[in-house]
């Protein structure tokens, strides 16, 4: 009897009638036939694989700061950032009538030298002129005086005693610097450094040309490492302070030290922003940022780093939402049509907010026209995690884990939407390492985690840097109490 294999059938009155090379012939094809069937099904295979690395390669290239998390200075210089404006028709230029804006008077206090223009005669008969005009025409000119170093010098004598002649030495003052230089030419080298990202050469260059102070190269970083001491214990009650507060922007940014891989993180709260170099990026850089315990609501991107947050302890950031939707938009197809639908409802839920920020609508109001939207984002949501196109639904569903930490905004005071807070200060790191790459040295990031802290919360209350910096050092050469970055209470 012959033995075919499955699917080549026979009738069996024809079985002993069918030749032996037949039988060969027939098995060769069935076998032809499946190594064809198995051929064909690797190459659909392999056309999937490739059609979808296409589609993930197409999407990497187009992607942009308007899609994507990338800088705006990624952007191709062709690349339309902005929709193109219509023409109103008129002149560059302030219009006609349009009230200008002149620099306003200083008061007489504040003015250093007047230079009067009195008239002797008059100019149509030439007789004597006497009095005063009690209404001058006023101009004032600012001008910036040649700044020139005030050298202090200390001297220390020593006397011999007549009776027993013993030699006794004069005692230096506790406000002498043991340095070069004084407390508020090192404030300025980390102002300039810290607030300005200016490199070392530059500010040397800069004391040299503008305060005529001679500084070696070698001596800046010195000076900024006294102005890191003298900031020590400033930054260190505002990491604390910024642990526990009850809501905190977090973000981080790609770092160098000593050639190897760092981050630089930040934490930001309304009054006080805190930086902190580390090591990694994960959970842990974000636990030694802002401890192991904290209880307050964290506004951030998506990060996997924050996964382990509850989200109901969250607010997720519509801006990175927003550019994750566009992303849907530029996908096209199904995508297209869900992530144009997701930015509809971001634009209303905005301009919601923005009322709500100028005082024109209440929370409860806000509260109640969110419901509806809420509901419509988070239905579209769902449609885009069934959707065929692979990357669609892993955003979808990712951003639907998260969907209790959309909308804490909504219900939290001082609570925002998106996470700018943290992002704009994080730029000033950003600039920094585009310029020195990073930190050659431990203490180099020490610096940098406590300038940039300074700077910024020193900003952000409206306070003067120069002076708070000088002050910092100033209580570091007298082994006095330093200043407080903390906000005044009461």
């Amino acid at each position: 009897m012959l033995n075919l294999p499955p699917g080549l059938s026979i009738p069996p009155e024809d079985w002993d009638h069918t030749s032996l090379s037949v039988q060969v012939v027939l098995i060769a094809l069935w076998h032809e036939n499946e190594a064809l069937k198995q051929q064909v099904a690797a190459l659909q295979e392999q056309v999937a694989n490739l059609r979808a690395e296409v589609e993930r390669l197409h999407e990497q290239v187009n992607k942009n700061s308007r899609n994507s998390s990338k800088p705006p200075s990624s952007d191709a210089p062709y690349a339309r950032k902005y929709p193109k404006r219509e023409k109103s028709g008129r002149q560059r230029g302030g219009q006609k009538g349009h009230p200008g804006k002149g620099r306003p008077l200083k008061a007489s206090e504040q003015v250093h030298r007047v230079v009067v223009s009195k008239p002797t005669n008059c100019q149509q008969c030439n007789a004597l002129l006497l009095g005063e005009d009690p209404s001058p025409w006023r101009h004032q000119v600012s001008e910036l005086p040649r700044v020139e170093p005030e050298i202090t010098e200390y001297q220390q004598h020593t006397l011999t005693c007549l009776a027993c002649g013993a030699q006794t030495s004069g005692a230096w003052p506790t406000e002498m610097p043991w340095g070069s230089f004084g407390p508020r030419t090192q404030a300025m080298i980390g102002y300039l450094g810290g607030r300005f990202g200016m490199s070392d050469r530059d500010v040397q260059e800069l004391l040299e040309v503008v305060f005529h102070t001679d500084i070696s190269l070698g001596s800046v970083p010195a000076q900024e490492r006294e102005v890191s001491a003298a900031l020590a214990q400033a930054v260190q009650e505002a990491q604390a302070y910024v642990r526990q507060q009850a809501y905190a922007n977090v973000d981080e940014t790609g770092w160098r030290q000593i050639d190897q891989r760092a981050w630089l993180w930040v934490a930001a709260t309304s009054l006080v922003t805190v930086f902190l170099v580390v090591g990694t990026r994960g959970a842990a850089g974000f636990k030694r940022l802002l401890g192991e315990s904290f209880q307050g609501i964290v506004g951030s991107d998506r990060w996997s780093a924050y996964r382990g947050l509850d989200p109901l302890r969250r607010q997720v950031c519509w801006a990175h939402l927003k550019r994750d939707f566009q992303a849907l938009v530029d996908r096209g197809g199904e995508s297209s049509i869900i992530g144009n639908l997701l930015l509809a409802q971001i634009k209303t839920m905005f301009e919601l907010w923005y009322r709500v920020r100028d005082g024109t609508l209440s929370r409860a109001d806000f509260q109640e026209a969110m419901q509806p939207i809420q509901v419509e984002v988070k239905g579209l949501l769902e449609i885009g995690a069934l959707l065929g196109q692979r990357q669609t639904r892993k955003t979808c569903q990712n951003i639907l884990n998260l969907e209790p930490a959309l909308w804490t905004f909504v219900t939290q005071q001082g609570v925002e939407p998106t996470n700018n807070a943290a992002e704009q200060p994080l730029r000033r790191g950003v600039i920094w390492r585009r310029r020195s790459f990073g930190s050659q040295s431990e203490a180099g990031s020490v610096f940098v985690e406590r300038i940039l802290t300074a700077v910024t919360t020193l900003r952000q209350q409206k306070q003067d840097v120069l002076d708070f910096l000088t002050e910092a050092c100033k209580a570091k050469t007298c082994a006095d109490h330093a200043p407080s970055l903390l906000p005044a209470t009461g």
